[in-house]
């Protein structure tokens, strides 16, 4: 299967359904055969960021260093899926400029479901001040204007999503659409065409 090197960039509020869906897509496309890449907060403040904290310089400096990993590996013909807030638009302009090969997916989940979704109680933390500069309560978030895919998880599940995802990649050239044939069907299907004369 050919494979295009693409960076799919989640963005939202935190609590949004932005890593879920992502593992969800990475799955299903590494079931395809595809080789994928998932950069998520978490596990890149655990490695290549681990010396940055939450200020807006580190946090501009942590998206700078995502956005290089993520144009190396798409060059490279890689699939990245990028699960990160990344607030203001310059980020993700700035990201789509460096990159090329992009798509901004907006997880649109309103503030009071991402609320009732977050077990670490960082909502709550940020609401009695004890977490400064929280993206959507101390901080804002610019929301997409024009992304290539919106997803509103409030109407969807999360399998629901990642499909809607998958069929909007397919839509838009990214991935190739899945082939429901098993080689068995393929050979089957040539075996027939040989007899008729066609191959």
């Amino acid at each position: 299967m050919n494979q295009k090197g693409v960076t799919i960039w989640f963005t939202g509020l935190p609590c949004a359904g932005k890593t879920s869906i992502s593992k969800g897509v990475e799955e299903k496309l590494k079931s395809r055969g595809l080789q994928v890449e998932r950069l998520d907060g978490d596990t890149v403040r655990e490695g290549l960021s681990k010396d940055l904290g939450f200020s807006a310089e580190d946090r501009d400096q942590n998206i700078e260093r995502v956005t290089f990993v993520a144009k190396l590996l798409t060059r490279n013909n890689i699939v990245v899926l990028s699960a990160f807030i990344a607030p203001y638009k310059r980020h993700r302009e700035h990201a789509r400029k460096e990159i090329g090969d992009f798509v901004e997916v907006f997880v649109n989940t309103p503030i009071e479901i991402c609320e009732k979704r977050d077990i670490k109680g960082l909502y709550a933390k940020a609401r009695a001040g004890k977490i400064q500069n929280f993206t959507g309560i101390s901080d804002p978030y610019e929301a997409p204007e024009n992304p290539e895919i919106e997803v509103k998880t409030a109407d969807y599940s999360v399998e629901e999503s990642v499909d809607f995802v998958l069929q909007r990649l397919e839509e838009l050239g990214w991935v190739e659409p899945e082939n429901d044939y098993s080689a068995e069907d393929e050979q089957k299907v040539a075996d027939r065409l040989k007899s008729l004369g066609y191959l």
